[in-house]
């Protein structure tokens, strides 16, 4: 150490010991300031590194803070607004599924009740599809989560119920639910109607199944048994009409069987000798009966347009009974035309000779027995008598047809139109 360490004291007097020690004490005092002083500026930079390097993270991160406060100031309204669009979206679905589902604007349907027949075994699925198809309800799958929320799933009966179109799920479900265990299925087929028009009233009476399949040919039952020779393409004539009642799960096949049986019992009771000795078969026999059916309106004519049927097949003249070509055509209800008159078919009596191929439709009793058992008559010719409904004027010679004929054309130019009175 150099003598003169205490140049640097503060001025003292070197010869008093107190004095040297009170600017030692002043130095070391001074001494620590500074130290202190250095180790403040020694950590500015730390801090100051915000101010320099960091200045701008630290200032850039109050201004980032800033600056996405003022960006995402239009961030979470942007959002909400999404969440309020999609929540009323979802709103409106909701409402929407919940109308579908309940249809509380929606009744017991439109229109006259009709019967149909729910097969047995079906599920609640298929018991759906059936309804929809129908027009019963305007959706299967919704009638099926319907059926399950309200708790009747397992309480849907099979058999025949009484529905009208366009019902809401809830009707048609307390329909459903009522027992149909003592109900019967009555279906009327009236005498003289094809196979197709019979189609057509089965299928309103509600009775499941394909009628015009289930009428071709049925196991046990041989047309040929009643002389048809080959000739009968289906059961048309066999067909029995009557009024049938019927089990709640029956469908064509039990139906066809009834006629069937039917048909069986009451043609048992016929007598059929005249017409066999006119070399005529049942087979042949029902077919004229079908052809009566169509011809007469009044039923003590039965006889007599059988009579003549007889008669012109001994003339071998043409039957001339328009509605075998109705057959043909499947037309029963629109005029028949010049071409339709002239239709090249074996089943047109104008064009060909004898009976035609097989019966036009399905007979009654009453038509049968008069089929086996004509009038004893020579008449062959008919007109519609005028100024009645239904009823004809026959005729055994040309001429008294011509004259009958006259007095129709008279009387239908006086009138205007067709001289029947059936008001």
């Amino acid at each position: 150490m150099s003598d003169r360490w205490f140049d640097d004291l503060p001025e003292h007097d070197p010869n008093d010991p107190d004095a040297v020690e009170r600017a030692l004490r002043r130095q070391e005092r001074a001494s620590r300031r500074q130290q202190e002083g250095s180790g403040k500026q020694a950590r500015k930079p730390v801090l100051g590194s915000g101010r320099s390097g960091g200045s701008r993270g630290s200032g850039g991160g109050r201004g980032s803070r800033g600056d996405r406060r003022r960006v995402g100031s239009g961030g979470p309204r942007t959002g909400r607004i999404v969440a309020v669009a999609v929540g009323a979206v979802g709103l409106i679905i909701v409402v929407w599924f919940l109308f579908a589902l309940f249809q509380p604007f929606k009744g017991d349907g439109d229109g006259e009740p009709f019967p149909l027949n729910v097969p047995a075994g079906d599920s609640v699925g298929q018991i759906g599809d059936l309804l929809a198809d129908r027009g019963i309800i305007s959706n299967s799958t919704l009638f099926e989560l319907r059926a399950t929320l309200s708790g009747k799933r397992g309480d849907l009966n099979h058999g025949v119920h009484q529905f009208r179109e366009n019902m809401s799920y809830s009707s048609a479900i307390d329909e459903l639910t009522k027992t149909t265990s003592k109900r019967t299925i009555t279906v009327t087929i009236p005498e003289g109607l094809s196979r197709s028009e019979t189609a057509a009233v089965v299928k309103e009476a509600g009775i499941p199944g394909d009628y015009m399949a289930a009428t071709v040919k049925v196991k046990g039952f041989n047309p040929n048994d009643y002389g048809a020779q080959g000739r009968a393409e289906n059961l048309e004539g066999f067909l029995f009409p009557a009024t049938y009642e019927l089990k709640p799960t029956a469908d064509v096949e039990d139906l066809v069987a009834e006629q069937l049986q039917a048909f069986k019992d009451n043609i048992a009771g016929v007598n059929m000798k005249y017409a066999k000795s006119k070399n005529l078969t049942v087979y042949d026999v029902l077919t004229i009966a079908s052809m009566i059916e169509r011809e007469v309106s009044v039923a003590k004519e039965r006889k007599l347009v059988s009579a003549v049927i007889y008669n012109r097949l001994k003339m071998g003249e043409p039957l001339g009974i328009d509605a075998t070509i109705r057959f043909a055509l499947d037309n029963w209800t629109d005029p028949l035309t010049e071409t339709d008159l002239a239709t090249d078919s074996p089943y047109n009596t104008r064009t060909n000779q004898g009976l035609p191929p097989g019966p036009i439709g399905n007979p009654g009793l009453a038509s049968i027995e008069a089929a086996a058992h004509p009038a004893d008559s020579k008449v062959w010719l008919y007109v519609v008598k005028p100024g009645t409904c239904g009823e004809h004027v026959f005729s055994s010679s040309l001429a008294e047809h011509n004259r009958n004929v006259e007095k129709y054309q008279e009387a239908q130019a006086a009138a205007g139109g067709s001289p029947t009175d059936c008001g």
